[in-house]
């Protein structure tokens, strides 16, 4: 990374920027609200560009067709926590004003305005653009009335067989009160009326969850056979009449409902925090709705009457002309005889350091090992657990699991480990968002085989990913370490972009140590010098790097920050890199989702730069660089710059030290990612993004796409001929990235806007 250019100032330029005792805080400078942009806001470009990857037509069409399952289901967990909780602050009328200035009304209504904008463009899409194109592909998905007579026929005889039974219709009136349906429920409100012509009656008939929501009509054999689908809510629209014998149906109109899924946990009351866990997880499908989801062709008096039921108003309401929800859709996703339409398949290389059936423990002596997921496999973390796990010179195991998947080689390899007699323990996160069903699941089982099974941290969730190996070595007991950006989740690290390192430095790994101790034991945190750990000291020392690096530019002196996050939201740190641009450091910014600095102002953030690349896979590494004075410093983590982060959970950022590996990071991760021209958007001023395109002859750069060929390159050289199969020799990435193959297949080209 090139050295930034820096020129020394004078004495009352560098107090007028880096002397707060002397003129003001960096907050009564920088903390005007029109300085910062909308957290929920900001959320939503992010969704925003999630939907412009489903209308990339330089996409293959399925992987269009899954950007926007993924753009609703993005949608559905922003109403489910952070509308749900805009909305108990209007209904508590708070008066408190967030740091951009806007009230929770104010944000509400800016929600509403803007999700109903990328509603319309997500319906036309779909009807206008992607129909059509499955349909020339032969997949067709289809309404009921859309059927030949042969096909119909086949359907009714689905639905008496196979969703009838499953149907409960449920009457609402003055002895039947509306029933309570679960979060993301699909149903019916059905109106029907006696043959004597009396009050209308209504009913709620509820689509099952257990029938697939898109339903495949047989086929032939034949390679050229048409693949048609049908919805399942269509489908017992068509035939609803039939569970209201002797009545005369008025009307039937499907409806979706969204909940507060948000777990309410006071850990001060909590005795056992597993149980309340689990009685909350029982309530959080019957939260207060927050949104109500209905067709197009709605009738007003049905709309109203749905609304009095939930307790809602009509900002809340959405109409929408297609399917309740896209991520219905999945199984087209999911058919591999799809292929054709879909991303070119990706298989992770190994680590040349870590060839099948090395000594782990031999290497990890030797050097320290970074992995780049999902370019270079997870299963070598996975082999390591197991290794551990029979290896009868290990002691002990501790590990911090947040996410990880239900059928986790990873756990079951711990279950395994305490059974055979070693000291195994685990803390568990039991409130990990939308994964605490599994997790209770996993602890229970490891509590069973013995291990010691820790649930977290009263007031903190337990964030980090840790995995600390004692193990009984000829010399010594010596501790080996992974620390990860992301989880041990075996699947998502096919699908996210990650870190992670193994190491056996003595300092660094005598710090995971202390602080598995500080979670698990009753000492306070004594400081570590190597980690930066929150809620304990990570927000500090940034903010002194940040400083540090405002400083350097100042005495002229290089400097720079780049830091490669999920979300950037904390203020104090945001006034900090403010501060940093006005003494010139150069501060590049690669935030995917949510960032509530507004970059390229004059006189404020005019050298600092954000970029948002959303893609193939979703980018969850999280990097800190900071230049040093010509002495850079680097650090992976797994925490993203916001308060809860910072102060209510257990995070850890780690530093890579090793000459080989920090390089890999400054000379070919971050430079690579800093070029992306094809899906990297700028964030501009005003909050929007700006896609960015190849100036002059510059060729188009497609961050994932390069890495991706330098783990296929790495995969020939591994399983080429026996003169190529030098496993056990590290081949640097730099090396292989510059001679990268060229794509094979249309849907892998680095696209040329």
């Amino acid at each position: 990374m090139p050295e930034a250019q820096a020129t020394a100032r004078t004495e009352e330029e560098i107090n007028a920027i880096a002397a707060p005792e002397i003129v003001q805080s960096a907050h009564e400078r920088f903390g005007d609200p029109k300085n910062f942009i909308n957290r929920e806001l900001s959320w939503l470009e992010f969704n925003r560009r999630v939907l412009e990857e489903a209308q990339d037509q330089r996409q293959p069409l399925i992987e269009r067709v899954k950007f926007l399952t993924i753009f609703s289901s993005n949608l559905d967990e922003f109403f489910e926590i952070r509308v749900a909780g805009i909305k108990q602050q209007i209904e508590s009328q708070t008066s408190e004003l967030g740091p951009d200035g806007l009230s929770p009304t104010e944000v509400f209504n800016r929600i509403q305005k803007t999700v109903r904008e990328l509603f319309a463009e997500q319906y036309t899409l779909w009807k206008n653009e992607l129909l059509p194109k499955l349909a020339k592909n032969g997949i067709y998905v289809r309404e009921i009335s859309e059927l030949p007579a042969k096909r119909a026929a086949w359907a009714h005889r689905y639905f008496l067989e196979e969703v009838f039974p499953m149907l409960t219709p449920l009457a609402v009136d003055a002895s039947h009160p509306f029933p309570h349906l679960l979060n993301r429920s699909h149903n019916l409100l059905v109106r029907a009326k006696t043959r004597r012509r009396g009050e209308p009656l209504h009913a709620i008939v509820q689509v099952p969850r257990v029938v697939p929501r898109l339903i495949l009509l047989p086929r032939g054999s034949g390679a050229n056979e048409p693949w048609e689908y049908i919805y399942l809510a269509s489908l017992i629209k068509q035939y609803i009449g039939e569970l209201f014998p002797g009545l005369i149906l008025d009307g039937a109109h499907a409806f979706r409902v969204t909940r507060n899924s948000d777990l309410y946990i006071d850990d001060e009351e909590a005795e056992n925090l597993l149980r309340m866990i689990e009685q909350q997880l029982r309530r959080s499908s019957r939260g207060n709705a927050v949104r109500l989801e209905v067709e197009a062709d709605c009738p007003k008096d049905f709309l109203s009457l749905l609304l009095d039921f939930f307790n809602l108003t009509e900002a809340d309401a959405y109409k929408l002309d297609g399917p309740l929800t896209m991520t219905h859709l999945a199984p087209l996703v999911a058919n591999d005889a799809f292929v054709k339409l879909k991303d070119r398949p990706f298989q992770p290389a190994r680590d040349p350091a870590l060839p099948p059936h090395v000594d782990f423990f031999e290497v990890l002596r030797r050097q320290d090992v970074l992995l780049h997921h999902p370019y270079d496999s997870f299963d070598q973390i996975v082999e390591l657990i197991e290794k551990a796990t029979a290896d009868p010179q290990v002691l002990a195991i501790k590990i911090t699991l947040y996410r990880t998947s239900g059928d986790s080689p990873i756990v079951e390899a711990l279950i395994d480990a305490a059974n055979a007699g070693k000291q195994v323990t685990a803390i568990v996160e039991l409130r990990a968002r939308f994964d605490e069903a599994t997790n209770i699941q996993w602890a229970r089982r490891l509590e069973e085989s013995g291990a010691h099974v820790i649930y977290g941290v009263v007031g903190l969730k337990t964030h980090c990913k840790m995995l600390l190996i004692v193990r009984r070595d000829a010399d010594r007991l010596r501790h080996y370490v992974h620390l990860g950006t992301g989880n041990y989740h075996p699947r998502t690290a096919r699908i996210y972009t990650d870190f992670s390192l193994l190491t056996s430095e003595a300092q660094l790994t005598e710090e995971v140590a202390t602080v598995f101790n500080t979670l698990t034991g009753l000492a306070g945190y004594p400081g570590l010098k190597k980690l930066m750990v929150a809620p304990f000291d990570m927000q500090s020392r940034l903010v002194k790097c940040i400083e540090r690096e405002r400083d350097n530019a100042l005495a002229g002196k290089p400097a720079r920050i780049v830091a490669k996050l999920n979300s950037l939201v904390d203020h104090e740190v945001i006034e900090r890199l403010y501060e940093a641009s006005r003494a010139d450091v150069t501060v590049d910014l690669i935030v995917r989702g949510i960032c509530c600095l507004r970059p390229k102002i004059p006189d404020l953030s005019e050298n600092i730069r954000v970029i948002s690349i959303v893609g193939r896979f979703l980018e969850h590494s999280r990097i800190y660089y900071f230049e040093n004075a010509g002495d850079p410093l680097v650090y992976l983590s797994s925490a993203d710059w916001m308060p809860r982060n910072f102060f209510r959970r257990i995070e850890v950022a780690f530093p890579i030290e090793t000459p080989a590996l920090r390089n890999q990071i400054i000379s070919d991760v971050i430079p690579t990612v800093l070029n992306d021209r094809v899906k990297a958007r700028e964030l501009q001023p005003n909050g929007t993004y700006r896609r960015l395109q190849p100036e002059g002859p510059e060729p188009s750069r497609q961050a994932q796409w390069q890495f991706r060929e330098v783990s296929r390159e790495r995969m020939k050289k591994l399983t080429g001929s026996k003169k190529q199969k030098r496993a056990d020799k590290l081949i640097p990435i730099s090396v292989v990235h510059k001679d990268a193959a060229a794509p094979s297949t249309a849907s892998e080209k680095p696209f040329t806007p």
